[in-house]
């Protein structure tokens, strides 16, 4: 899936018209250059490599408040010792550990991360339609390799180095583009708190979760293509397609406290859960074909915002 949707990625790169030749060609080896992380990490089975990572560490002790004072020196040792070394974007002990329940773009390594917990429940089940795994797990795959070309993942090259690898009419075009999802989502007021979503703060998860639910669904359209058609689901009077959005929207059901969703308006680089749906699907043609949605209606306005 992963590759599926780096490929997804890719394609759009190149049938884009707002975007040079020369800058495209570096957003597609940036994008190809990506390390991927998936699950864990071999070595935590290694008994013999996890043995000499914490040789240096003193567990001699009965004492809590001396055991995480060891714990705090050895970690700072092994990140001193690092400062001279070439950057390892393949090494164990900076991947995010198996049971965290999240997945993550690096800057510094342009790489990607997800983690074993992340890849079970409403995420991914290899036995269950491609369309559920895709509009879940997948979508939150293109997000991640969207980090990389978002307003902060683009001044990033493909080594992770901070560098200004764009075009100046190609920048323009891009920063014209993020503003129209900037201000599409300002627009937005969470009626539970009475206060507009912050445009501006938000903008890099904005783009990246617009353009990880294309990426998923065209990912999803390649498989269904090379594959056939999946079967609806018994008792359901949905198609895949429809199953897909559906996933995608499932992901992100909560539920608030008006304190917490407040605090989320006002501090998070996230919109709240409803908004990474509603807005999303709003910009997205596919949805409003696949649900019938009549051409200016709210889940399919005229005036629709895209970067990638």
């Amino acid at each position: 899936m992963v590759s599926d949707i780096r490929r997804t990625f890719v394609k759009t790169v190149k049938e884009i018209d707002w975007m040079d030749d020369v800058t495209k060609k570096r957003a597609v080896d940036k994008a190809l250059a990506m390390t991927t992380h998936i699950a864990y990490a071999e070595e935590l089975l290694d008994d013999k490599k996890l043995e000499n990572y914490y040789s240096g560490l003193n567990v001699d002790t009965d004492n809590y408040l001396y055991f995480m004072a060891n714990v705090s020196v050895f970690k700072t040792d092994n990140s001193i010792g690092r400062l001279w070394k070439l950057v390892n974007k393949t090494e164990w002990i900076q991947r995010a550990t198996p049971i965290t329940i999240n997945a993550y773009y690096s800057l510094t390594e342009n790489s990607i991360q997800f983690p074993a917990a992340i890849l079970q429940g409403i995420f991914f089940d290899k036995n269950r339609l491609r369309a559920m795994n895709y509009g879940s797990i997948g979508t939150i795959i293109g997000h991640e390799i969207t980090h990389g070309f978002d307003d902060e993942g683009k001044q990033y090259d493909k080594e992770g180095n901070l560098n200004d690898w764009w075009a100046e009419n190609t920048n323009r075009a891009f920063i014209e583009k993020a503003q129209c999802i900037i201000d599409q989502y300002s627009t937005y007021i969470v009626p539970e708190v009475g206060i507009n979503l912050n445009g501006i703060n938000t903008q890099g998860e904005n783009i990246a979760d617009n353009a990880g639910i294309k990426e998923a669904y065209l990912a999803y359209k390649s498989w269904v293509e090379a594959n056939g058609e999946e079967p609806q689901l018994p008792g359901l009077n949905y198609t895949a397609k429809q199953i897909f959005w559906i996933s995608t929207a499932n992901v992100w059901c909560t539920k608030d406290r008006k304190q917490s969703l407040k605090q989320d308006v006002l501090t998070d680089n996230h919109v709240p859960a409803k908004y990474r749906i509603i807005v999303p699907f709003s910009n997205s043609e596919y949805f409003a074909k696949d649900f019938n949605c009549p051409l200016g209606s709210k889940m399919n306005p005229q005036h629709k915002c895209q970067v990638w």
